[in-house]
């Protein structure tokens, strides 16, 4: 049985102290609900304190980015040297990234390499945006996200990934893939662009979330679909009890 695994990206929110306030709000989640992992990922300038306040407990943290190189001439940018020993995920291909800042998929494939490298655990996103879901591309464009990012890994070292379906159009819109729709695509899709490559049985172990607008009011019916196995959190991971009643939800829907 896959462990489910929600995480919070915080994105550009919250100073080092509010950081720090709300990682300690959430310390009880660690032993009230262990059926569920569960990880925060804040700004990097609030990282050191929260993984102190985190230290400890069930409540893993994560960088929202990192660079493929290991040092050099690369202004704003952060390492996965840097960030080992203080993270344990890293969120790798996020859509805003791809949108934003021109991140294609042979740097997501680079910066999987550099993180596994230095031995932090990537949370991979894939994902289409609206034109080319209403162009009937999803499935085709998802599965070659999946294939080239992945591309030259071990077994071993995929294994160390989470994957994170998150339909572009789905985030920050309140609006959201329908479970069915979500479910499909992770299990029909992304697994099955896994098992192309490393065989049914790892694909079946893969643990794949949900990203796009999640909240409480949407995450059980998420979850009751076999092939999704969390959630990556925006906006509503920024409320303490907003994500403690996800939290809660996961872990009697699984």
């Amino acid at each position: 049985m896959r462990k489910p695994i929600l995480a919070g990206n915080w994105k550009m929110n919250k100073t080092p102290a509010e950081a720090v306030e709300f990682a300690r709000a959430l310390l009880p989640l660690a032993t009230r609900y262990p059926q569920v992992e569960m990880v925060v990922c804040p700004p990097f300038v609030a990282l050191p304190a929260v993984a102190e306040a985190l230290a400890g407990s069930r409540i893993g943290v994560g960088a929202q980015n990192v660079h493929w190189e290991k040092n050099g001439a690369f202004t704003g940018e952060v390492s996965a040297s840097m960030l080992a020993g203080l993270v344990d995920y890293v969120i790798i291909g996020h859509s805003e990234r791809r949108q934003y800042f021109g991140e294609t998929d042979e740097l997501v494939n680079r910066k999987i390499k550099a993180a596994l490298g230095h031995g932090l655990k990537p949370i991979v996103c894939v994902g289409e945006d609206l034109a080319q879901n209403e162009a009937g591309m999803t499935d085709t464009l998802v599965a070659g996200q999946v294939r080239a990012a992945f591309a030259g890994l071990t077994a071993e070292q995929a294994g160390q990934i989470v994957i994170a379906y998150e339909p572009i159009w789905a985030i920050g819109t309140g609006k959201n893939a329908t479970p069915e729709d979500a479910s499909r695509v992770c299990g029909q899709v992304v697994r099955r662009a896994i098992a192309g490559l490393y065989g049914a049985g790892f694909s079946q172990a893969m643990r794949i979330q949900y990203g796009g607008s999640a909240n409480d009011k949407n995450i059980g019916d998420l979850m009751a679909m076999p092939d999704i196995d969390g959630a990556l959190i925006g906006g509503a991971s920024l409320k303490a009890d907003v994500f403690e009643a996800m939290v809660r939800i996961t872990a009697e829907r699984r």
